[in-house]
């Protein structure tokens, strides 16, 4: 028999604070820390009950954790900085009430926008039809040289908003990086020139009109590149390749997805366990 324990990377979809879940899917896989990656793809925290437990566990488990930002993990920096606030939906006080809450932010802010591994693009929400792989990683480090540097509290208090509503080359300053956060951590439907909408949630057959879901607009720049996702719980299955949606509802009782990649092998496989949160 061909031992199949060797490395492998696990892609994970919105835990949103259900660390039981999250310790479910880790015993299912098998995970090792010295052998296995867990490339989380943001929305760690919010809605859910154990939102410090889950960044306790992943922040130990150093290297071999790896976590985008989405909109939640944003939003916690921005209460955590008193510039934004609580909003009823919210259940992060057991993070903003933590002895070790500073060093849980400051790892927080060194975690990613985007990443390109065993040839797929993990991104939170979307990526903007004119951006190529190349320039959506690059626009993501901008972010992240921007989070991780002295400039962190003045770039999170210019975050908020929904304009400019389209990528330009030319944009410059607290703008550009609006669009750039919108497009990876909040995008679902855009124009086919890539102008975004964020007030509809539903599934991509209900586009409200004049829009498609990002990853039908044609001619997208990373249309030959695989590209990886969560933050859309209400998207229903894409069966597709080329565009894998990994958010499948934790949060709201269904469950938490982790696609299995063998770098060897390039071979992909799903795996999920059910979330009831109560449980």
């Amino acid at each position: 028999m061909n031992d199949n324990h060797h490395m492998a990377m696990y892609l994970i979809g919105d835990v949103q604070g259900c660390d039981r879940a999250l310790q479910r899917l880790i015993d299912r896989i098998q995970f090792s820390p010295s052998r296995d990656t867990l490339c989380l793809l943001g929305d760690l925290v919010n809605r859910g009950p154990d939102n410090l437990a889950v960044l306790r566990r992943l922040k130990n488990l150093g290297q071999s954790a790896r976590c985008l930002l989405g909109n939640h993990d944003l939003h916690l920096l921005a209460l955590h900085l008193g510039v934004s606030k609580l909003r009823p939906a919210d259940t992060l006080n057991d993070v903003l009430q933590a002895p070790d809450r500073t060093e849980l932010m400051d790892w927080l802010r060194f975690q990613s926008m985007a990443m390109h591994e065993a040839g797929v693009l993990m991104v939170h929400a979307g990526v903007l039809p004119q951006w190529t792989l190349t320039q959506t990683l690059s626009l993501a480090a901008e972010v992240e040289t921007v989070l991780r540097g002295p400039d962190w509290t003045d770039f999170i208090s210019h975050m908020y908003g929904s304009q400019p509503d389209r990528w330009q080359d030319n944009l410059s300053g607290h703008d550009r990086l609006r669009v750039i956060v919108n497009g990876l951590t909040r995008l679902r439907f855009c124009t086919p020139e890539g102008a975004m909408e964020f007030v509809h949630h539903g599934d991509f057959k209900n586009a409200p009109p004049g829009y498609l879901p990002w990853f039908d607009v044609p001619g997208r720049q990373t249309r030959y590149t695989t590209v990886a996702f969560g933050h859309w719980s209400s998207l229903s299955a894409l069966h597709r390749e080329d565009v894998i949606e990994l958010d499948t509802g934790c949060v709201w009782g269904r469950c938490l997805s982790a696609l299995k990649i063998d770098p060897l092998t390039s071979m992909r496989e799903k795996i999920q366990v059910n979330c009831s949160v109560t449980a």
